[in-house]
């Protein structure tokens, strides 16, 4: 069953065509990724999603519901976490106020146990509670982001380049917690990732992005083995093709 469903978006920055006739799905409880280099419109796809952007055709569709065009807030409020590119964290609040943020729109009695259930995914976040956020390694900022949008207690998280500008260790730990979320919270994500291989581990599905358009989607499973995606995006080469120039490859999309 899919939870979310683009169909057919266009969205401009000004009069440039960011993305071109995207369509996707994202099915309940599974984890998703878009992969693709820098400015092949994934972001903007994410933007669109939870109405920071508004695209010019096609439509977006939420649980059944139509969101095209909503406002972040509203989209928020239905249960779609965001955690934007470069953390975006607010540096002047403690750990703990940029947490209780994430529950900003919610009037439940909850929030004290999700704040217990955050800290237990990230214990970092737990001994650090009163710090101000500016404080805070790129790391465990990114923690915080992703236990920000936790705060909500959404049906869909969209994460934006969780593991950019982070060590491999870090890349490691947060892919795990990712991880961990999907299969102990059954959390739907729809994951952003220029990593190729950490998203192909952990995503069920996946689509390749190229100059704004979907240019193929598989199983995450069979994209790995797909001659394109190890020679572009894993930087792995046939034994065949050892010596010959990379710039004469040629992708079978195009």
């Amino acid at each position: 069953m899919s939870l979310l469903a683009l169909r057919n978006i266009e969205t401009y920055y000004g009069p440039i065509m960011a993305i071109r006739g995207v369509s996707l799905e994202v099915a309940e409880h599974d984890v998703v990724t878009i992969l693709g280099a820098n400015g092949a419109g994934k972001t903007t796809v994410l933007k669109t999603i939870c109405g920071a952007m508004e695209p010019q055709k096609g439509s977006v569709t939420f649980a059944d519901e139509d969101i095209t065009n909503r406002d972040p807030d509203r989209v928020a409020r239905l249960g779609i976490g965001h955690v934007p590119e470069g953390r975006e964290v607010f540096p002047f609040l403690t750990v703990d106020e940029n947490l209780r943020m994430g529950a900003f729109s919610r009037t439940d009695g909850g929030i004290g146990a999700d704040l217990d259930l955050v800290y237990g995914y990230f214990p970092a976040l737990a001994d650090n509670r009163k710090l101000a956020a500016g404080f805070l390694s790129g790391g465990q900022q990114q923690m915080l982001a992703i236990g920000r949008a936790l705060m909500l207690r959404p049906k869909l998280m969209l994460l934006d380049e969780p593991s950019l500008g982070l060590s491999p260790l870090l890349v490691h730990e947060i892919a795990e917690i990712v991880k961990r979320l999907n299969e102990e919270q059954s959390m739907t994500m729809l994951l952003v990732e220029q990593n190729a291989q950490m998203a192909l581990d952990l995503g069920d599905y996946g689509y390749v992005m190229e100059n704004g358009r979907i240019v193929m989607e598989d199983t995450c499973e069979r994209l790995k083995n797909a001659t394109d995606i190890k020679e572009f995006y894993l930087g792995m080469k046939d034994q065949g093709v050892r010596g010959r120039r990379r710039w004469k490859q040629r992708k079978t999309w195009r």
